[in-house]
């Protein structure tokens, strides 16, 4: 069946950047030009999918505005002839048919998810984590999609991590079965470094069978009080095959300060239009700490 639906869980508080996110969403934090969750919205729709569900919460509003059309804004672009902006701004509201519920509690990412059943149904579909920004020549979750149609079941995307930083994921055991793509046989989340299965990480991608919602339903809580969803994964897999995809590309954890540092440095390089200027000023930068 074909994957159409994707489900981005936002309700989270974002506390890692308060207080620039006392008032304002983790997820509309600008990296460059646009909010961290556009970059995420365009990897689902150059992936094929056709309609979102943000899974919301309290002060998340200005997600829904900056999705939505701005009459007001496209009038006075219109007035002023700012052809090109007026273009990219209609671009934004017109990519895909977006919906919303709300995650009344934050009671964990499974509980999210649960929250999208209604919408969902009966059929396989994908989880995308707004704050994982992945720069790669073909968009992680088509590669998801790839290992998905070749192997059914659900897919997750995996990263090698250091073993320091192991016990901030999920940490899979899994069996290599072809180039990038593992049969998972064992998942912990966020287990300390001597009890973690490997240094391969589970990141914000997935696509998950209908199935996790019977799994969802009865999970109990787990670490930190939260339902889950890498439990429920792995009480999902004694039912059905869950496959990791190692993917191909740089994954850029824009929910660290550091991390979001690195990124807006990695991907300002980029961009053509400043990219000579900003090199031209962290090579001086460099000069100047080191005189």
């Amino acid at each position: 069946m074909k994957i159409r639906k994707a489900v981005f869980p936002v309700a989270g508080l974002g506390t890692r950047f308060l207080p620039a996110t006392k008032s304002s969403p983790k997820e509309m934090l600008p990296l460059i030009d646009k909010p961290l969750v556009q970059y995420v919205v365009e990897e689902a729709v150059a992936s094929g999918i056709e309609q979102i569900l943000f899974v919301t919460g309290r002060g998340k509003r200005a997600i829904e505005d900056h999705f939505d059309i701005s009459v007001e804004l496209e009038n006075h672009l219109q007035e002023k002839g700012k052809k090109r902006v007026l273009r990219e701004m209609r671009e934004i509201g017109d990519m895909v048919n977006i919906f919303y519920v709300r995650q009344k509690q934050a009671l964990g990412l499974g509980h999210a998810i649960l929250c999208a059943k209604d919408f969902i149904g009966n059929e396989p579909f994908a989880v995308l984590l707004g704050d994982d920004i992945i720069d790669s020549g073909r968009p992680c979750l088509a590669q998801l999609l790839e290992v998905y149609e070749k192997h059914g079941g659900s897919v997750l995307a995996l990263e090698k991590v250091p073993m320091e930083q192991i016990s901030s994921y999920g940490a899979v055991r899994a069996e290599k079965i072809e180039e990038r793509v593992y049969d998972i046989l064992d998942m912990v989340e966020k287990p300390r470094q001597e009890e973690a299965p490997s240094d391969m990480a589970i990141i914000g991608r997935y696509l998950l069978t209908p199935g996790i919602f019977a799994v969802l339903e009865s999970q109990k809580p787990g670490k930190g009080g939260e339902i889950q969803l890498t439990d429920a994964i792995l009480k999902l897999s004694d039912r059905e095959k869950v496959f990791g995809c190692l993917f191909d590309g740089i994954r850029h954890d824009c929910g660290d300060k550091l991390g979001f540092l690195k990124a807006t440095v990695d991907l300002a390089l980029k961009r053509d239009e400043f990219r000579k200027e900003f090199e031209d000023y962290l090579r001086q930068k460099l000069l100047d700490e080191d005189t």
